[in-house]
């Protein structure tokens, strides 16, 4: 009997389009019956790669005629089949991101189950079926089999909540037991105990048999979450996904989700597409960090697929997804405002001895600075270490100095294949491209004017680290930033020294921002934070004001010297309202400001956006393909008589317009509702999908920078 199988294959959209595929499914032939979620390995042109089996069919539905369809080469065995939750969620996102299936489904597995040269063959049997496996497979899940008897671990005393926190945890509570839950904001000023409200509540997901995913914004936060999690669930499995895996690791740690070992899953973004079969709580911590967005191939929000597959739910039941901010994204707080969103709020700190840091502004207008440091900051830093209390500077740039300079001719260091500056670091004297990974030693003079004085323009966060040695020479000072930290385990290292008292000044960019708990930080120093608030980006000042205030979260959090806790930020701009709401603690009134203004302009998220993006050998080819893109779109807003609903801007340069000697430009579509859009994209591409073109070009939904 013959049966035949649609299959989910990662080949790019022009590839689906010229087959004609639009869903990016291709058909084949199978001697067996095939469920879907299984995986096979399928032949495709001259190869043989891994696909999904996505549904069953007959062959009145082929694309092909059936004498020219192939057949399934191998049934991959030793592993339970994708659920149906998973291939929803992945057919949402290709909906909503408008890429092919198989571009999204395959992308977000290890790299180990969709290499096709990595599986064994077995020959035939009598019926001609051929079977694959991938021994590594079965080693993960031989762990997974010994993972699921409860660990002997020493249960952590239990922390009393207070009342804001039980409301909270009650308010969440009756969403696990809710029929429609909506997504719930908890929004918690920093150190009023977010992480034990939602521990709480991960705790009851675990004692009702499901599954929790738990989503931070960088690779260094999961370690040091990890631990919290196993002293506070100490007969909980706890498993970790992230891109900072080897390959054999992150296959172990996705077998062990799947097939249902690990009772919590702690990951970075891939991690909302795990496959979790019995998932019954989502909780996405620090919801607003942009590092939930994926910037190349499926241009995904993981909080927003969050959210999607919390909705789409298990067996059809919806189940909560929690955010936790101190300082919501705009797009969360819109939501709120407009009941889609229920709000729990923590507005004062856990611990009965911690205090709210005193913000204060230091101008640096008229006044002498050494090494970058006013006299504020430096008497500041004194008192401090002479108190024996950690102090944490905060430079958000990473590097020496971010260009050099010659005085004779003005010559800078820029990358010879960005549009860019390449950046000076002193450690190893050579200049480095931060986009593009270029770099050179220092020359020796100008290699314009022979000039032999070159200088450093400006600080890096390894200028900041020597000038502060230079200021306290006694001192114990450390760095943490992406080149410090770039050694597996330094960031946790230099991390567990600051909880330990074995430093005193530690210094580093935005990495100090997110979710430590250092308990005996009294005072924070915050260097050139102007640069934001005249940026061309609208959502710049969203971005410095939650660096801002989570940077400053991290004094006061407890100890016997909470109560003079400071943060200091020098600025050039004080009177700027942004400094006002800061100082006051008042994210509510910027939060009013800023969307009061968005929806005066029509911004985000009064509006949604689109940015079609073009990569081409020169400025005038990529700026005149999305030209002809453009025209494309006006005749088909035209004709389907909805030009009203869609504005189609010119299409200019990117900011940076050249990265890699590749030359870029972008073309912005903007709606006033998301269905129209989206029913705009739908026809948009398709036509364009069916036009030839050397241009390189995508499409990214709901863009971050524009």
């Amino acid at each position: 009997m013959t049966f035949f199988v649609r299959v989910a294959i990662d080949q790019p959209p022009a590839v689906a389009a010229a087959i004609g595929s639009e869903d990016g499914l291709y058909d084949y032939r199978a001697d067996i019956r095939i469920d879907p979620g299984r995986f096979v390995l399928v032949p495709f042109g001259a190869r043989r790669v891994v696909g999904v089996v996505v549904e069953r069919g007959d062959d009145a539905g082929l694309s092909v005629a059936a004498d020219r369809i192939k057949d399934v080469v191998a049934v991959v065995e030793g592993l339970a089949p994708l659920g149906r939750e998973w291939i929803a969620l992945n057919r949402f996102a290709a909906r909503y991101y408008h890429r092919p299936l198989g571009e999204v489904m395959l992308p977000s597995l290890p790299p180990a189950l969709r290499t096709a040269a990595r599986f064994e063959l077995s020959p035939p049997d009598a019926a001609a079926r051929r079977t694959a496996t991938l021994p590594a497979i079965g080693r993960a899940i031989k762990r997974a089999a010994k993972s699921k008897g409860p660990p002997e671990r020493v249960p952590s005393a239990a922390v009393a909540l207070n009342t804001m926190q039980a409301s909270a945890l009650a308010t969440i509570q009756a969403s696990l037991q809710g029929a429609a839950p909506r997504p719930i904001l908890l929004y918690g000023i920093t150190g009023s105990g977010k992480t034990e409200v939602y521990l709480r509540a991960i705790a009851e997901t675990i004692a009702a048999g499901l599954q929790a995913l738990v989503l931070v914004p960088e690779i260094n936060l999961t370690p040091q979450l990890a631990e919290t999690f196993r002293l506070k669930l100490p007969e909980a499995v706890i498993g970790s996904l992230h891109s900072g895996h080897a390959d054999g690791e992150r296959l172990r740690q996705w077998v062990l989700a799947h097939e249902g070992a690990v009772d919590v899953l702690l990951g970075t973004r891939l991690a909302v597409l795990a496959s979790l079969p019995r998932l019954g709580l989502i909780v996405v911590d620090e919801e607003h960090d942009t590092s939930y967005k994926q910037h190349e191939g499926l241009r995904y929000s993981a909080r927003d697929l969050a959210i999607a597959r919390a909705r789409l739910g298990r067996d059809g039941i919806a189940f909560p997804v929690v955010l936790a901010s101190a300082t919501p994204s705009m797009e969360t707080w819109a939501h709120v405002e407009t009941g889609r969103y229920e709000k729990v709020v923590l507005s004062r700190r856990a611990s009965a001895d911690a205090r709210l840091p005193t913000i204060r502004l230091v101008p640096t207008q008229r006044v002498e600075t050494q090494h970058g440091l006013t006299p504020v900051l430096r008497d500041a830093i004194v008192d401090r270490i002479a108190r024996g209390e950690p102090v944490l500077v905060f430079h958000n740039r990473r590097g020496y100095a971010p260009v050099l300079a010659c005085g004779a001719c003005r010559w800078l260091s820029a990358c010879p294949r960005c549009s860019v500056n390449a950046v000076f670091h002193k450690a190893d004297r050579h200049l480095h491209c931060h986009h593009c990974g270029w770099q050179r030693p220092v020359p020796r003079v100008c290699p314009t004017c022979g000039n032999a004085d070159l200088a450093a323009i400006g600080h890096g966060t390894q200028r900041v680290e020597e000038s502060l040695r230079s200021l306290f020479p006694t001192a114990r000072i450390a760095r943490i930033d992406r080149d410090s930290t770039r050694r597996k385990g330094a960031a946790t290292g230099l991390l567990e020294a600051v909880h330990a008292g074995d430093l005193d000044i530690l210094v580093g960019t935005q990495m100090l921002a997110k979710g430590h708990d250092f308990r005996n930080v009294t005072l924070v120093c915050v260097l050139d934070a102007d640069s934001a608030l005249f940026s061309h980006d609208f959502r710049a000042g969203e971005r410095l004001f939650s660096n801002l205030m989570q940077v400053a979260g991290r004094a006061g959090r407890g100890g016997a010297r909470s109560e003079g806790a400071e943060v200091l930020i020098q600025t050039r701009a004080p009177e700027h309202p942004l400094f006002e709401s800061l100082v006051a603690h008042d994210f509510d009134r910027f939060a009013a400001n800023q969307l009061g203004e968005r929806r005066a302009a029509g911004l985000p998220p009064c509006s949604f956006h689109a940015v079609m993006r073009a990569e081409a050998a020169t400025s005038v080819e990529a700026i005149d393909f999305l030209r002809r893109a453009r025209n494309e779109g006006v005749t088909i807003l035209e004709t389907s008589g909805t030009a009203a609903e869609i504005e189609l801007y010119d299409p200019v340069p990117m900011t940076i317009a050249r990265v890699a000697n590749v030359e870029r430009a972008q073309l912005l579509v903007e709606a006033k509702q998301r269905p129209a859009l989206h029913r705009f994209l739908d026809d948009w591409l398709q036509a364009l999908r069916s036009r030839r073109s050397r241009i390189r070009w995508h499409l990214e939904v709901d863009p971050l920078g524009i």
